[in-house]
């Protein structure tokens, strides 16, 4: 599956915010861009884990 991945700096919460539209919105914080997409790809990781769980 393909998805694209946006991360943008939020001056709100002071640090970057990483999102994947297509998987439902999935997103994660970090102080940095690297933080951000580092914590994203473990939260899309878990994601699939639990998708693949409740379709057995």
């Amino acid at each position: 599956m393909k998805y694209t991945i946006k991360i943008f700096f939020s001056e709100e919460d002071e640090g970057y915010i990483a999102i994947a539209e297509e998987l439902d919105s999935i997103s994660s914080f970090g102080k940095t861009e690297e933080e951000a997409l580092k914590e994203l790809k473990t939260t899309i990781s878990l994601y699939f884990e639990e998708r693949n769980i409740l379709q057995n």
